[in-house]
């Protein structure tokens, strides 16, 4: 059975070398065909013999996504593209500019089995795990169309359809190509993988010696109101979750991030505002208050301005790093709990 060549990291790719005779240094040349100049089949590769080529070949391929779509946003900020795969579903990844930065939202999964209340992606639950190749072309094909203006990609967040950490295989050695210096070198620093807290998959990631930035959607101040929002909440308590997040952040020594939707009338309380801050106190960590997305088929509500001001004024008085996010693509529906499974 052939491989995908997208999803193969160095290391896996100087062992195939070596089992076939070839010097290893032949893996970082693939590498820098692949990533750098971004070819599209060996016979391009002209500094490998032919013969290495062929073998190649049979034992590789290439394109794994088909490009369906982009949509670009009014603002020109966003644009939102969409993808069909090889079993002909469909996935959506966003790019988003800002400044001199080129984010990529990257999709771990067909659907998502976390159905929060207010995402698009989860409504119809999970289809199935990407491949590590089919993560890692999302961001190469992106790339590509960024080349054309001079510009690559800088940024990742591992928050598009799916949880990152139900997919952990792949999503860990997609991340391995992208902070390899032969292939994108992205920064570990630069890299944000988001869940809705599966305490395996984040005691895991701790010890990959990977300083990857950790983002909790958090969503809730306590846990009888995270069970109503996020189902999969009813897997691991909020304790549980905080002391994985904790051990996380201290194993890596990076500050966590918690995510919250604010949802009117339900989560945007000041009550629920000074349980937040309670709950998190005397920790290294910034919430990002995010105003809900609306989604079709989905009745509720984005708080008012002054109800999201009041929220983070009571985070912040009380000693809670706050920040609020732009909404950007919503008129593409490529915002924050938008992304949905086409047909």
């Amino acid at each position: 059975m052939m491989q995908e060549i997208y999803g193969i990291t160095l290391e896996e790719l100087k062992a195939w070398m070596q089992q076939n005779g070839q010097p290893q240094f032949r893996a970082g040349q693939i590498f820098g065909w692949l990533y750098g100049k971004q070819a599209l089949s060996f016979d391009q590769m002209t500094d490998l013999g032919a013969p290495l080529r062929a073998k190649l070949a049979e034992s590789f391929h290439f394109s794994t996504l088909k490009q369906v779509r982009i949509l670009r946003s009014e603002d020109g900020e966003t644009e939102k593209f969409l993808w069909e795969l090889q079993d002909g579903k469909k996935v959506e990844t966003v790019l988003i500019y800002s400044a001199d930065r080129r984010t990529v939202c990257v999709s771990s999964q067909v659907g998502c089995p976390a159905r929060c209340s207010f995402c698009a992606s989860g409504k119809q639950g999970l289809i199935r795990n990407l491949s590590s190749a089919e993560i890692v072309e999302q961001v190469l094909q992106i790339d590509r169309h960024l080349k054309g203006r001079g510009e690559r990609v800088c940024h990742l967040v591992f928050m598009g359809m799916g949880e990152p950490m139900e997919n952990y295989e792949a999503v860990v050695k997609a991340i391995r190509i992208f902070c390899s210096p032969d292939a994108f070198h992205i920064s570990q620093r630069r890299i944000t993988v988001s869940t809705v807290g599966v305490v395996e998959g984040i005691l895991r990631l701790a010890k990959e010696e990977l300083k990857v930035n950790l983002a909790l959607s958090l969503h809730a101040s306590n846990q009888n109101l995270r069970k109503k929002l996020i189902p999969y909440a009813r897997k691991y308590s909020m304790e549980e979750i905080i002391t994985a997040v904790d051990a996380y952040s201290h194993h890596t020594k990076r500050d966590i991030t918690y995510e919250y939707t604010l949802l009117a009338g339900i989560n945007d309380t000041i009550e629920s505002a000074t349980e937040l801050a309670e709950l998190l106190k005397g920790k290294q960590c910034t919430v990002n208050l995010i105003p809900y997305n609306p989604v079709e088929g989905i009745r509720l509500d984005r708080p008012e301005k002054r109800d999201i001001e009041q929220f983070r004024e009571t985070l912040e008085e009380r000693g809670i790093c706050t920040t609020w996010r732009f909404t950007k693509g919503k008129d593409i529906a490529a915002a924050c709990g938008q992304l949905a499974l086409q047909q």
